[in-house]
């Protein structure tokens, strides 16, 4: 399975691969039969030119957003429809988390959708969740879901997991 995992910086991306696999620079998770394999790539401005790259071919973007700061949530939404936008990734699903929501202040669901305009976008599947990694709340709703999605795109594709690829990758983009 492929995921890009973006967003910008300390919005806590490397924290959620941390969480979820032990390690540094790339990760391997198993579950069940599905290996996903987590590759933490930069957010600062000088390394988001490069997110369209690694979100090509992927079985969805994992995109991190930062749901307690809210000076940086515009340009955020700017990067994330910015990259929306690229035709080299039309129709790939999208799972926006909504990290850090143990901080006093952190948007709801409902309001990071607002804000990060995820309505909007209509071209693909969107889901979002609310999670903390500090705290690891709901980190494992958001691997059954890359389980689950992993499992639905390998039945519409007519393929098992292990026929689409040796491994699946989970890219993660910093």
């Amino acid at each position: 399975m492929e995921l890009s995992l973006i967003g910008l910086q300390n919005a806590g991306k490397t924290s959620l691969v941390n969480v979820i696999a032990v390690g540094f620079n790339m990760k391997k998770v198993t579950k069940g039969n599905v290996t996903i394999k987590l590759w933490d790539l930069g957010g600062q401005p000088r390394f988001r030119s490069m997110w369209e790259r690694y979100c090509r071919s992927v079985s969805a973007i994992v995109y991190v957003v930062d749901a307690a700061d809210y000076d940086n949530l515009p340009v955020s939404k700017s990067e994330l429809h910015d990259l929306l936008s690229k035709t080299s990734l039309n129709g790939i699903p999208l799972l926006v988390l909504g990290n850090k929501i143990d901080k006093p202040g952190a948007l709801s669901k409902e309001d990071l959708t607002e804000q990060m305009g995820l309505r909007s976008i209509t071209n693909r599947e969107v889901c979002c969740f609310m999670i903390s990694c500090k705290n690891s709340t709901n980190i494992d709703t958001v691997i059954d879901w890359l389980v689950k999605h992993s499992k639905r795109f390998s039945i519409s594709s007519g393929l098992l997991p292990e026929q689409l690829a040796p491994n699946y990758s989970l890219k993660y983009i910093m």
